[in-house]
């Protein structure tokens, strides 16, 4: 038995019983109809996407990028500054001391107005030369050269090359003092001198800052081997018989006669003199006797009496061959007494015109004599009257 209200509606009815729920009765339609679903969650900033480590990775992405960017310019701007026309409006001459590194050697270009950055000639020259260096030595850089240009020429090492020359006939005392007096060449010479004989006349090419002693070693190994090379070349027949002999008389036979023509016979007067025992009465034995390695003054004379002096070198008076060569010959000279003319001439005298005449005999001989001094009177008397017109005039 259930209790009722005015309504008619039981307890019950209304919608729960003590300790239930109420159950509210729904029409089919409400009931076939879905329930609400649920809103997703709003779209929040996820706390990774928040944290300070990305936001400090895109920093450093926009860093990067821009240095790229700065750094790509930079480039381009080194580049460019590298390949284009310098500012030299005239050829100069630029020296790379030995030992100079990159930085020493761009400071000074920088310097002397060659280019333009040495920052930019430091770095791209190094990326350039891939390991390789820059060599010392004088060069002469062109008006308008690029640094490219000026890296290509330091290291290629074709530096400006000077020369000394060393004629054939001169003692080595002669030579030492052209080595010194050479504005160019560096450094001291050995206060010993070398042998006579022992030095190769030529002509020597140097770069600046060669050192004096470094031509001298030069020119000492060059005549060794020139003389070893021509003696094992030479006739088996000779009346020499050592290398110091040979130079000796190719010494005799450079000083004699400065003709090509004229070398292989005044060799072989010589030589012919030896093997008969004959003294050989070279007159520039006895100019080395007497001034030595300093040379005859141009305006001394020979006279009668030096040919009488007693020197070591004086062949008027010793027999045979001087102790030392009286000069350096030079390659003519030696392969003259090497492989000489086949003659029987024990004679020769100036023919007055820069040249010999041979003979075989004394009488011969003394004829040509005659006819040099007489030649030798006529140019005298000639200068004489010459001279004596221009002082009336």
């Amino acid at each position: 038995m259930s209790d009722t209200n005015d309504s008619g509606e039981t307890q019950f009815g209304r919608g729960e019983t003590s300790g239930q729920p109420r159950i509210i009765p729904k029409s089919a339609n409400e009931a076939l109809r879905p329930e609400q679903v649920p809103q997703p969650p709003s779209r929040r900033r996820s706390r990774k996407a928040r944290s300070q480590l990305v936001i400090f990775l895109n920093f450093v992405m926009t860093v990067v990028v821009f240095a790229t960017i700065i750094g790509v310019g930079i480039f381009y701007y080194g580049v460019k500054s590298y390949e284009e026309q310098g500012p030299l409006t005239a050829n100069t001459n630029f020296i790379v001391r030995a030992g100079a590194g990159t930085n020493e050697i761009a400071a000074n270009l920088e310097r002397n107005n060659i280019i333009t950055d040495s920052r930019v000639f430091r770095v791209l020259s190094r990326v350039y030369l891939d390991g390789q260096t820059l060599k010392a030595g004088e060069y002469e850089i062109k008006s308008g050269a690029t640094m490219r240009d000026i890296v290509e020429l330091l290291k290629s090492g074709k530096s400006i090359l000077y020369s000394v020359s060393v004629p054939e006939g001169l003692t080595v005392k002669q030579i030492f003092k052209r080595l010194k007096d050479d504005p160019v060449l560096e450094g001291d010479l050995p206060a010993d001198l070398p042998v006579e004989g022992t030095l190769m006349p030529d002509t020597y090419k140097f770069s600046r800052g060669t050192k004096r002693a470094d031509i001298l070693h030069q020119m000492q190994d060059a005549q060794k081997a020139l003389i070893d090379q021509i003696w094992e070349r030479r006739d088996d027949d000779l009346p020499i018989a050592t290398r110091e002999e040979f130079v000796t008389l190719a010494s005799i036979v450079e000083k004699e006669t400065g003709r090509a023509d004229e070398r292989s016979r005044v060799a072989s007067v010589f030589l012919n003199r030896l093997d008969k025992g004959m003294r050989l009465q070279s007159d520039p034995t006895i100019i080395y006797g007497i001034f030595g390695g300093d040379g005859k003054p141009a305006e001394r004379p020979i006279y009668q009496s030096d040919l009488e002096k007693q020197t070591p070198f004086n062949t008027y008076v010793i027999k045979g061959l001087p102790p030392t060569p009286i000069a350096n010959p030079g390659r003519a000279a030696l392969e003259a007494v090497a492989n000489p003319s086949r003659t029987t001439d024990l004679y020769f005298v100036a023919d007055g015109t820069g040249g010999h005449v041979f003979a075989e005999t004394l009488d011969e001989h003394n004829q040509n004599v005659r006819r040099w001094r007489k030649l030798e009177a006529e140019k005298a008397a000639e200068a004489a009257k010459a001279a004596g017109a221009t002082g009336s005039q």
